[in-house]
């Protein structure tokens, strides 16, 4: 796996090498050793799957408070999606700006989304998933979101976005006083 510097601090895009032969192809999908620069010394602690019918499907922007912050390495394994990642970090020189990567077992790319960020996708293909991994569990007492929508953000969205869940459509517009998220 190669890492992929971006413009916000410790996110970064992991090329993934696919050999193949007439039998199929076989990649490595995750490696501690590979990964080191991008987790530092965090492990993953919870893998999860999700899949998203519909093109035009937003999900996000979710991310956890400290002290359950946590680290995503997202890979879409079938489909195609808009992946996107949101810094919230307090006193980031990046802050409140976005990247966005296309994701899809095609290109092999992985997002690796550091703490303090918020991540959300767009669905390009129908029956997209994704296979999330974490270091930290799942905590509901910590979650949080940003609107997919926020004009503070503006976020480029490839298509308009469409099929939010209800939570999703509910988080609020950050506050004019909003300066972040502590780690």
């Amino acid at each position: 796996m190669k890492l992929i510097e971006t413009e916000i601090e410790g996110l970064f895009i992991a090329e993934t090498t696919v050999i193949g032969d007439e039998r199929g192809t076989f990649s490595r999908v995750f490696c501690q050793d590979e990964l080191g620069d991008a987790l530092d010394d965090r492990v993953i602690r919870q893998a999860n799957m999700s899949m998203t019918a519909a093109v035009g499907a937003v999900r996000g922007m979710h991310f956890q408070y400290a002290p359950r912050a946590e680290t995503k390495i997202v890979r879409c394994i079938e489909g195609q999606v808009y992946d996107v990642a949101v810094d919230l970090r307090r006193g980031s020189p990046t802050f409140l700006q976005w990247h966005g990567v296309e994701l899809s077992p095609e290109n092999g790319l992985a997002f690796i989304i550091p703490e303090g960020c918020a991540h959300g996708f767009q669905v390009l293909k129908a029956n997209s998933r994704l296979l999330y991994l974490h270091t930290e569990f799942y905590s509901p007492a910590h979650e949080g979101g940003v609107r997919y929508d926020e004009p503070r953000v503006g976020i480029a969205w490839p298509l308009p976005p469409a099929h939010l869940s209800s939570r999703d459509a509910s988080h609020p517009f950050l506050d004019a006083n909003f300066d972040g998220v502590d780690l």
